[in-house]
């Protein structure tokens, strides 16, 4: 194959190209979730059907309950009549909905991979910013706009303004003890920003994130977005088919065998020319934690919250000095030092059984002194969490264990963060706001989390796997 993984599957599924660049793409996979509502009316107001039914996924997971897995628990009626919209839409459309009440339901950026609807080669879009967490399988997906939503229904089709970029972050080396993927890609936004990867698609390469588990590049490719970037992804390898094979959704038998072959070839070319080129060593990784309102705004744990003072530019330093106002953070501070009031445990980002189990294993034998919430990213998360459990862990520690959904990573569903309030989440934004009305959060992987909700502050989850805390 020759150029980059991206430019395969980009060019496989184009169309055509307009004189003006635009680019008419073909849609292998759509997901749908209960905010797609807009999306159906519109194809109902022009008396249109799904093109393609059978290439539509969809499940509830922003609007729902973390109490129980009904609707009548939606306590507020808009949030309620979204998650039976769909309900509605997908039976009249003949789409595959994950319901309430199947122990498939879940994030949709978690049913998925676990379903292996997503599958390596496929061009994927949702109408959610995450949906670049497909391409730690191997595919080229992005988030979509309300009004891209109801083309790609009405068509199976999307129009691009423009060919993305190509960059390719690779890291070299064994992660530290202690150091999770989380903060691989804290480290990799902290260092080349939050528009760091703006027009680009970015390319995880390197020992590093070839020795991750799928749930670990998943993380990654989530908050590839939050890099500013168009789409994450990971080449396929002996990982990614060892994930997929016997899911629901993946080929099977012969059609398996021969989708295998066409998927060892989804790879660089050697001479491939990427855009743009970032270098990590693993080594240098420590656990990270963020303390402004960016991505951006992270630190490894053993630093200091850093001086307005020093920075580059008078841009830099106002956006320093905005941020710590909003957090109630002052220069200099140990990121130690950081007081967390709630822990939030789940997202699209990491709320895997890998997540929940690296979470478990620091609250084992602890009491949590603050509020602490663990949301799965499934039914089936869930359930084997159970099985192995971690439930009856994180509940003898204090922690609450709620039911499958997106929950207080973006608190449209009523869990929120209240004002004022310092939480250690494990989601994947921390714009102000995001979490409340004046909430201020912390991103940290689950052990990070775990920690900070048995000590009551940012704490280095080195210390307690040592046993000194």
């Amino acid at each position: 194959m020759a150029g980059t993984l991206f430019d395969h599957i980009w060019d496989r599924h184009t169309i055509m190209v307009r004189p003006d660049g635009a680019v008419l793409l073909h849609v292998g996979r759509h997901l749908v979730h209960d905010g797609s509502r807009a999306g159906f009316k519109a194809l109902a107001e022009k008396g249109l059907p799904v093109r393609h039914p059978e290439r539509t996924f969809g499940t509830p997971d922003h609007y729902v309950s973390t109490h129980a897995s009904t609707l009548e628990a939606i306590a507020e009626p808009h949030r309620r009549e979204m998650v039976a919209a769909l309900t509605e839409n997908a039976r009249a459309s003949n789409v595959t909905l994950f319901d309430l009440g199947d122990v498939r339901q879940g994030i949709v950026h978690v049913i998925g991979p676990e379903q292996g609807i997503t599958l390596p080669g496929l061009l994927m879009v949702c109408g959610d910013s995450h949906t670049a967490t497909h391409g730690a399988l191997g595919a080229l997906a992005f988030g979509i706009g309300a009004s891209e939503v109801s083309h790609v229904l009405a068509t199976q089709t999307l129009w691009q303004s423009s060919r993305p970029k190509s960059m390719r972050v690779t890291v070299d080396g064994d992660l530290g003890p202690g150091v999770t993927p989380k903060d691989v890609i804290l480290a990799i936004i902290a260092k080349i920003s939050a528009a760091g990867g703006t027009g680009h698609v970015i390319e995880y390469a390197g020992s590093t994130f070839r020795n991750m588990s799928m749930e670990g590049r998943m993380t990654v490719c989530n908050m590839s977005i939050e890099a500013g970037a168009r789409a994450g992804m990971v080449a396929p390898d002996e990982t990614t088919f060892a994930y997929l094979k016997g899911r629901p959704y993946a080929p099977q038998g012969a059609d398996w065998e021969r989708a295998v072959a066409y998927w060892r070839g989804l790879v660089s070319a050697p001479d491939a020319v990427f855009d743009s080129e970032v270098y990590l060593d693993a080594a240098e990784i420590e656990p990270m934690a963020s303390w402004g309102t960016s991505p951006e705004n992270a630190a490894p744990v053993s630093g200091l919250i850093p001086d307005p003072a020093h920075a580059p530019d008078a841009e830099r330093r106002g956006a320093i000095e905005r941020a710590l106002e909003y957090m109630g953070l002052k220069p200099g501070m140990r990121m130690e030092e950081i007081p967390i009031n709630r822990v939030f445990i789940g997202s699209c980002t990491n709320s895997r059984i890998e997540d929940l189990r690296a979470a478990a294993e620091v609250a084992r034998g602890r009491k949590a002194i603050i509020p602490a919430l663990v949301v799965a990213g499934s039914g089936l998360v869930k359930q084997q969490a159970e099985a192995e459990g971690l439930d009856a862990i994180f509940k003898a520690a204090g922690f609450r264990w709620g039911e499958p959904g997106c929950s207080m990573c973006v608190g449209m569903n009523g869990d929120i963060v209240a004002e004022g309030e310092h939480c250690a989440s494990t989601s994947n934004r921390n714009f102000v706001g995001r979490q409340g009305r004046g909430a201020r959060t912390h991103l940290v992987s689950p052990a990070m989390a775990a920690a900070a909700a048995v000590t009551g502050r940012i704490t280095d989850v080195r210390k307690l796997m040592a046993g000194g805390i």
